[in-house]
């Protein structure tokens, strides 16, 4: 059924007229149908708690939208791990180290805002390089100090609203030890990644040194997941283990070597690049990569109308697949085979 079908002509032109005085007309389809959605909500559910939760979740959308406007064009990355982490601890100083190497780089730092691992990432990105994305907490009132000032932080009351923004806005992932709270975050993402309800990114799960903690996880992932066949095997592509600093920073960077990004045309996987393989190597690749294409030919490609339309980032190198959608761990290992020539070089 038409979800429109279900509002009342008189709406249907309240909302006409609020859409006809809107001074920005882009997307105009979209922002019809987030009127439509909220007049539905207010006739149809009159429950108080439904319309909190409802009205409080798209204000704060609303708000982490107009706080991560102006830093669109700058790569993130976000760090998760413990609040219960001690400034004089190590894996403190460590992580101060790892968030400082990646605002060095001219990455932006996205964290929880809170304490522990999170205000070691702020305090080791810098104010002008950490963003914080707080959570409301009865025993974790305020955010740290690296994020408390400045026009960088935006706090939430819904954990899922808070998620939703610390993994959309990043380019990559550092996972460190923790908690549920970290474990939860950490398995949603890669949940998000393995199904391809997010695009395809770089995720570190890091290790204190001498540490067994995210090894005895994928001891527990290896035995009781992916040997029970309740995952493929190839999903260990998805993320990268290690407590070295400096593999941690190339396993993100690397990743966007060669890669830039990604966007299905109909049926057609195009993958844009800072520079296509060969023909030969295409069909090379199409040999390797057989399984998740149908045997179909990974072909160099010129931009779409769509992205033309959209301009989409018409200056860079396109090749299309016919990606069969299942199968993430291994579009991630085909990624590193586009980005393999370009870090050889660097």
């Amino acid at each position: 059924m038409n979800q429109n079908s279900e509002i009342s002509e008189k709406d249907k032109i309240i909302i006409d007229e609020i859409c006809n005085d809107l001074v920005d007309k882009e997307n105009i389809d979209i922002k019809r149908q987030l009127l439509y959605g909220a007049i539905k909500l207010i006739h149809n559910h009159n429950d108080r708690l439904n319309l909190k939760l409802a009205s409080a979740a798209v204000t704060e959308m609303s708000n982490a939208f107009a706080m991560f406007a102006p830093f669109k064009e700058v790569r993130k990355v976000t760090i998760f791990g413990s609040a219960r982490i001690a400034q004089d601890t190590p894996l403190y100083e460590k992580t101060k180290e790892l968030a400082h190497t990646f605002a060095k780089a001219g990455w932006m730092v996205v964290t929880g805002a809170g304490p522990g691992i999170m205000a070691a990432g702020s305090e080791g990105a810098g104010a002008n390089m950490a963003i914080g994305v707080n959570i409301r907490l009865p025993f974790e009132n305020y955010p740290n100090a690296w994020v408390s000032a400045g026009e960088k932080l935006v706090e939430m009351k819904y954990f899922f609203t808070r998620k939703l923004m610390l993994m959309k806005e990043s380019s990559g992932f550092l996972v460190l030890p923790g908690g549920f709270g970290t474990l939860d975050e950490c398995f949603e993402l890669l949940t998000l990644v393995q199904t391809g309800k997010a695009e395809p990114n770089p995720i570190v799960l890091m290790e204190p040194d001498q540490s067994n903690y995210w090894h005895a996880w994928e001891d527990f992932v290896q035995k009781q997941v992916y040997n029970r066949q309740f995952a493929d095997p190839d999903d260990s592509s998805l993320y990268f283990i290690t407590a070295d600093i400096d593999q941690a920073r190339n396993e993100v960077l690397n990743f966007y070597s060669n890669y830039h990004s990604r966007r299905f045309i109909n049926d057609t996987l195009v993958i844009r690049l800072q520079q296509a393989p060969s023909d030969q190597r295409c069909n090379e690749l199409s040999q390797q990569f057989s399984d998740i294409t149908g045997g179909e030919p990974i072909r160099k490609v010129e931009p779409s109308k769509f992205e033309i339309h959209d301009n989409d980032h018409l200056s860079l190198d396109r090749i299309g697949l016919k990606f069969n959608k299942l199968h993430q761990g291994r579009l991630r290992q085909f990624i590193n085979e586009l980005n393999k020539e370009t870090i050889e070089r660097l």
